[in-house]
């Protein structure tokens, strides 16, 4: 049974991982017969944001792992502890702690950098030959994790495609139900909720970017 990494950035759209995006990744893992584990660096977040009213929770603070546990029902480790030659391939799904916690995409756009864990474990994926998928807006970390020559997708923003393409990297629009695959590089993409309005659309465009990811595993 093939077994994928999934790193997790927290727990919600607006400063963790996209939980619908979350869900629906282990759904098709499961369904399609692979076993996963769930994983997220054990630090703190840019900062909390109130998804009801969509603002900044002044002066709370939480910690990126414990908050990925929501998700994961508990069966999560710290990144720092996992080895890259346990799993066959990784799947990072979006949400915006994907460019708050595991990058600072959001912040300092081209000139971000990624978590010091997240580029260890991932490029020991990538260097291994084992594929790696990323959705929504966890693409534009592609360029820095895979080098200038990577396709990508992040749907069809253009400003945004454009900020991520400034540090490498082709970007390739795509609809909500469609991937990019990058077969040199095994690097698959999807936009999911980058551009989905509905968690079904969302989940075309994961359905088949697990699928890839197994394959190519």
């Amino acid at each position: 049974m093939k077994k994928v990494a999934v790193i997790l950035s927290g727990s919600g759209v607006y400063d963790g991982s996209e939980i619908y995006e979350s869900v629906l990744t282990l759904l098709q893992l499961t369904e399609q017969g692979a076993a996963y584990q769930c994983m997220a660096p054990n630090i703190d977040q840019l900062h909390v944001i109130n998804h009801l009213t969509g603002e900044v929770a002044e002066g709370e603070t939480r910690n990126v792992l414990v908050e990925a546990a929501r998700v994961a029902r508990g069966d999560i480790i710290d990144l720092a502890t996992a080895n890259p030659d346990d799993y066959d391939a990784l799947i990072i799904p979006g949400g915006f702690g994907a460019a708050k916690n595991l990058s600072d995409f959001a912040i300092n756009g081209s000139n971000c950098h990624v978590n010091s864990g997240v580029v260890t474990f991932t490029q020991a994926i990538h260097q291994a030959g084992k594929p790696v998928g990323l959705i929504c807006i966890a693409p534009a970390m592609s360029p820095l994790l895979f080098g200038s020559s990577v396709k990508f997708t992040l749907g069809n923003d253009k400003e945004t495609a454009d900020t991520a393409e400034a540090m490498g990297g082709t970007h390739i629009n795509c609809p909500v139900n469609d991937i990019v695959v990058d077969e040199q590089l095994k690097v698959v993409t999807t936009p999911a909720y980058m551009l989905a309005g509905s968690i079904a659309e969302a989940a075309s465009g994961i359905k088949k970017l697990v699928t890839r990811v197994l394959d190519m595993a």
